[in-house]
């Protein structure tokens, strides 16, 4: 099924069960709700529900960005396929995105108003988003949520420098006597490895000046000499190289090597001379290496070095402690100036809402009086908070009489279903004059109600599709005679099973349907002359 939306009022009608539900469980896939297989007629197919929206100048470029999404200015494509296992995919101008997304986005698309959405009437965020909308508060609201994420940020970190000072400060002495301990030591970077080194070298003394005595009398001893067996080998070479010009070199490589030979000896006997038995030193040596191991197991530390770090974090602890106080009084300088920043954008947010409370009663009982409820009394309670919230400092309150000498009260509690739709409807009437929103559906809010009133319902609802594009489903005549457009809804056989359907109505038609919504199945001339007499009581009324 494809179906065109024209601009203006489009009103939908079929008979109880011809699948205009399916029309909105289509619409409630495309913005967001779950998935299930029994959408799947045919396990061999994906149900497909797409949609094009006209978005120009709705702003969606950041939407957008954040989604990764490519933007075109004109129009936005949403897409949700469904297997027949229940899993399904969506898409953005053909961009796998996530529901969340899709639902972010959906609310600046499109607003359905049943009559389940009625009790958003009752719901406090709700009333402020009505006065917001009027108020033209968008910007505002922008601005004021930004610096109070940064006033909640610097709060956070203020909580958590207190509490770290708090731990801190309960531990304080514990942390100076460690530091006391490391300071002590007065370990540098190295040290420990070097200690070891030299424990190494001054416990070996004999055994080292034993294998450098051997090695240098090897090398050039009062008796047998390495070197002097090395000059005999430098001259044969040398006579040989007269005869053998391969050679030629290996007298003179081996005078080079012997060259090197004598300094490792001398070196060799050089450090034999050094090496002194130190018990002295080597207890020093030790006592230093123990000291060390022992704050190494105490700390539970994996590399001496590491005992360097911790003093110098103990050190940066303990500094953070002392000077936390001046710590803490810049941080509340910088939430106080916040707060001051953030409460006068509340209060510019809180006269706008004022005035448009006013607007919004007066325009309220105006419009409830040609609703059959003359005497509806509006009244709009604000609370306003010391301590600035995620929206400003405002709680507002709906509250409502529909009867003389009633005490206003919230809605839930005194009005009646019909009385919640209606003033529901005078709401959105009054909102879509100011709503930068493509469309607003209408499903089956008009029922329990008839005659005049069901005829100034369909006028409201004219109304704000001089705004905005509505689509409105209905069971009344006098809703579907104000309709621009009018789409029949209905169930056929065929060999495969029961479709549904829409048409496409044209004037004539357009006539006949709403002949029959007056007169049932049995539609005659009389029928037809009071369907037309509607519909050209909308035109009258133009």
């Amino acid at each position: 099924m494809e179906l065109e939306l024209d601009a203006g009022l489009t009103i939908v009608t079929g008979e109880t069960g011809a699948g205009k539900s399916i029309i909105m469980g289509a619409l409630a896939l495309l913005l967001g709700e779950r998935a299930d297989a029994k959408m799947v007629t045919d396990a061999g197919r994906k149900t497909v529900v797409e949609a094009t929206f006209d978005v120009e100048g709705y702003n969606l470029a950041a939407l957008m960005a954040e989604g990764d999404i490519e933007h075109d200015e004109r129009e936005c494509i949403l897409r949700r396929e469904v297997s027949a296992n229940g899993r399904s995919r969506a898409f953005v101008n053909d961009t796998p995105v996530q529901l969340t997304f899709i639902r972010s986005l959906a609310t600046r698309l499109v607003d359905i108003h049943s009559q389940h959405s009625n009790m958003l009437l009752s719901q406090p965020a709700y009333q402020l988003h009505v006065l917001d909308s009027l108020a033209d508060n968008a910007g505002l609201i922008g601005e004021y949520a930004d610096a109070y994420r940064e006033y909640c940020a610097r709060r956070h970190a203020l909580d958590q420098l207190r509490a770290s000072v708090a731990a801190a400060r309960s531990e304080q002495d514990y942390l100076r006597f460690q530091l006391a301990q490391l300071e002590t030591l007065d370990l540098k970077p190295g040290e420990a490895a070097e200690l070891e080194a030299a424990h190494d070298r001054l416990a070996n003394v004999e055994q080292l000046k034993e294998q450098l005595w051997e090695a240098t009398s090897l090398l050039d001893g009062d008796g047998h000499s390495m070197l002097a067996d090395l000059q005999t080998v430098a001259s044969r070479l040398d006579a040989a190289a007269e005869r053998l010009p391969e050679i030629a070199d290996a007298g003179d490589r081996v005078r080079s090597a012997i060259i090197d030979l004598k300094d490792i000896a001398a070196t060799a006997s050089q450090l034999q001379d050094t090496l002194v038995h130190d018990p002295a030193e080597l207890q020093r040596v030790e006592d230093r290496l123990a000291a060390i191991y022992s704050l190494q197991r105490r700390h539970n530390v994996a590399d001496p070095d590491e005992l360097v770090a911790l003093r110098e974090s103990l050190c940066a602890r303990l500094q953070s402690i002392d000077h936390s106080d001046e710590q803490t009084a810049a941080l509340e300088a910088e939430i106080f100036a916040s707060r001051d920043a953030l409460l006068i954008k509340a209060t510019t947010l809180s006269c706008r809402r004022m005035r448009a409370a006013e607007a919004l009663r007066d325009e309220m009982e105006r419009q409830a009086a040609t609703l059959a409820m003359p005497h509806l009394r509006f009244v709009i309670d604000f609370t306003t908070s010391d301590e600035p919230g995620p929206v400003g400092v405002d709680s507002v309150e709906f509250r409502f009489a529909f009867n003389k000498n009633q005490t206003p009260m919230p809605v839930g509690a005194t009005a009646s279903g019909g009385e919640i739709s209606r003033v529901m409807l005078c709401v959105k009437t009054i909102v879509a004059r100011s709503m930068q929103l493509p469309t607003i559906i209408f499903d089956e809010v008009d029922t329990g109600v008839s005659g005049d009133v069901a005829a100034r319902i369909g006028e409201m609802m004219h109304d704000i599709a001089g705004h905005i594009q509505v689509l409105a489903i209905t069971h009344l005549p006098q809703v579907a005679a104000r309709g621009d457009h009018h789409w029949r809804v209905f169930k056929s056989d065929t060999e495969q099973g029961t479709v549904t359907a829409v048409e496409t109505l044209d004037d004539e038609g357009h006539v006949l349907e709403v002949a029959r919504m007056l007169a049932g199945h049995d539609v005659d001339a009389a029928a037809v002359a009071n369907a037309r007499s509607l519909i050209n009581s909308k035109l009258d009324s133009k």
